[in-house]
């Protein structure tokens, strides 16, 4: 494959993607992202934006010292400062680029940089400069680019291509751009730019019109040979560009495109799983590639097709993409080795003893009560010990509900808080409403449920639920996770993990918003 049809995948999931309201990770959740990422041949990870927090500069350190195998990279304003820190972050990576950018637009110029055409140029042509004395790989963004002039955005990239930028990012910032029109805008910058030749020419589409991965087919038949995107399209508003709806695009139709990527295709439902377990935000069945759906078959029409020749109604296989039907079957009697080896395999490790003992343990208990453990469970169940391992203010000790036909629900919790033990009692429109309600007599957070999602891990009566909790207090979102088979507790953990994060006030400043 030659360097000319091949498209370099960057994923910005642990940037951009974090910026979905209540997605934050903490650095040891983006590390394990981070490390499936490497495991799917990811060729650029943005592992976030160094100077926006010191748990941002933490994590991205984190995984620069920890990731041989993807480009490293930092996003930063067109700031001396940004550009110092990111640097600072990526010091020991084996492969570290520097990201910065500024805004292009008229619009963003005028009102939000308060900046003339020329100070912008001044500005980014200094940045890209002090950013190649760093490091050598350096991208530029022109952040707004769908809403900027064709030929300032010429005038800007000719300069920073000269002062040493090898990729040269058009953004889709606000998800503006229509396929067509975006295409021809790539194919234009490309012809019209002396020293193009000098740099990839990459995308970054938000799907404010649900045309984000359109908009990144036209510009790679235009000629752009980066795409940035995330895991099941995570990121801020509408999301960004679907890396798994990108990825088999590319090679679904190869034939009409002559491209493809790095990608180990058989990693991106592990990755999704993972992404969605870690961030709280479930993806929709009938969601393209890594939907519970996707390759779910209903109509009789379509069943008899695909069992008489599955490429009826199937343009990929299921396989192709990472959807299994292994399963992991163990009691009491299955070894802490067992564990740990479909866990690794599942791109999950453990950094000490003690941890792997915890999780080996709730793993029994799991296995008591449920006679068959799918990968699905072994992931939720990791993310929910180290979300109950993580810092804790408020701890579950005990619950009680009491639930019959015609009669009021009530729900009996004890709370650890600080160590101290609180007992309430309450009554509620149901099990789960009387547990929250319950925990809330506690805890007095002055905060309004958002969100409250239930998705089943697996199939059967006996299939943990996954509970997701989103609280939003004084402008802060945090999405709180439980996983159980029993329904009530789960919604009693993930109420208890999302006033856990309030608490930490773990609070993210992304200055490019």
């Amino acid at each position: 494959m030659s360097s000319t049809n091949q498209v370099i995948i960057f994923d910005t999931t642990l940037r951009d993607g974090e910026q979905s309201p209540g997605a934050s990770m903490t650095k040891e959740e983006k590390l394990r992202i981070a490390k499936q990422l490497e495991k799917m041949r990811v060729d650029v990870i943005e592992a976030g934006f160094a100077i926006a927090s010191p748990g941002d500069f933490a994590s991205i350190k984190a995984i620069a010292d920890t990731i041989t195998g993807s480009t490293i990279c930092s996003l930063s304003r067109a700031l001396d400062a940004d550009i110092d820190r990111a640097g600072e972050a990526l010091k020991n990576a084996a492969s570290g680029r520097i990201h910065t950018f500024i805004a292009t637009s008229p619009i963003h110029m005028k009102y939000k940089l308060q900046m003339t055409p020329d100070q912008v140029v001044e500005h980014a042509v200094h940045a890209v400069k002090r950013a190649h004395n760093l490091i050598s790989d350096v991208e530029f963004s022109l952040e707004d680019a769908s809403r900027s002039e064709l030929d300032f955005m010429c005038r800007i990239i000719e300069k920073v291509i000269d002062a040493g930028a090898r990729t040269i990012n058009i953004p889709d910032t606000v998800g503006y751009a229509i396929p067509e029109e975006f295409g021809y805008t790539i194919g234009q910058l490309l012809q019209r730019i002396p020293n193009a030749d000098k740099a990839i020419f990459s995308v970054h589409c938000h799907n404010d019109l649900g045309l984000a991965v359109a908009n990144s087919l036209a510009a790679v038949t235009a000629g752009a040979r980066q795409v940035e995107c995330t895991i099941n399209g995570l990121g801020e508003r509408a999301g960004n560009a679907s890396l798994e709806e990108f990825v088999m695009a590319i090679r679904t139709r190869k034939d009409l495109l002559g491209l493809d990527t790095n990608i180990d295709t058989t990693q991106i439902v592990p990755a999704s799983r993972l992404v969605s377990s870690i961030t709280g935000f479930p993806v929709q069945p009938n969601k393209a590639i890594v939907g519970a759906n996707a390759f779910a078959h209903e109509s009789g029409i379509h069943q008899d097709g695909v069992l008489k020749h599955r490429e009826t109604y199937e343009i990929m296989t299921a396989q192709d993409v990472g959807w299994q039907t292994n399963r992991m079957v163990m009691g009491k009697h299955s070894g802490r080795n067992a564990f740990r080896s479909r866990l690794e395999e599942l791109g999950t490790s453990f950094s000490s003893d003690v941890e792997l003992n915890h999780a080996f343990a709730r793993f029994k208990e799991l296995a008591d009560k449920k006679h068959e453990i799918f990968d699905e469970d072994l992931v939720a169940l990791v993310s929910d010990v180290r979300a109950a391992d993580a810092y804790e203010k408020y701890k579950l000790s005990s619950l009680n509900v009491t639930s019959q036909t015609g009669e009021v629900p009530v729900a009996q919790v004890t709370l650890m808080v600080e160590g101290v033990e609180h007992k309430a009692e309450s009554e509620g429109g149901g099990p789960v409403d009387a547990a929250l309600k319950a925990i809330e007599a506690i805890v007095h957070s002055e905060s309004s449920l958002e969100l409250y999602s239930v998705n089943a891990i697996t199939s059967g009566t006996d299939s943990q639920g996954e509970v997701t909790v989103r609280l939003e207090k004084a402008g802060r979102i945090v999405n709180g996770m439980g996983a159980d088979i029993d329904i009530i507790i789960a919604s009693a953990k993930a109420y208890v993990h999302a006033l856990n994060l309030l608490d930490a006030n773990v609070q993210k400043a992304h200055p490019q918003v």
